[in-house]
């Protein structure tokens, strides 16, 4: 059966986007590899580092861009990461300036948040009740 190995997030600066991941969110290098201009750069979260990587990858086709702006546009968030008290995520981000266009919500079976990655993203925390 298949497994997820990699998942890609579209960024439009790989470097401002390993700090944000890294620095902000919390997750650590695994990779990055120079590629010529770009590198083949992904994070994994520091619980699991042989879990699932993120792959940062540049934004550089035509199509990215439309893209990106529509789901911005309708409050899309492209990616999903879940977390264990959403509340105190939410609160340690907000004090570092992480812009959220939706604070903690109860949505059903999740609590959720949405923040901006700064690299042309909306990203969704959640939290299992």
């Amino acid at each position: 059966m298949p497994r997820i190995n990699i998942m890609s997030v579209l960024v439009d600066d790989q470097d401002k986007a390993r700090r944000f991941y890294t620095e902000v969110l919390g997750f650590v290098t695994k990779h990055d590899i120079p590629l010529g201009e770009h590198k083949w750069l992904t994070v994994v979260s520091a619980d699991d580092p042989d879990g699932t990587e993120l792959l940062l990858e540049p934004s550089e086709h035509p199509a990215c861009a439309p893209f990106k702006a529509a789901l911005m546009e309708d409050g899309i968030p492209f990616a999903s990461f879940q977390v264990d008290d959403l509340k105190s995520e939410f609160d340690r981000l907000e004090a570092d300036g992480v812009r959220f266009t939706q604070e903690p919500t109860d949505a059903g079976e999740v609590l959720m948040a949405v923040l901006d990655d700064t690299c042309g993203n909306l990203v969704m925390l959640t939290q299992a009740k």
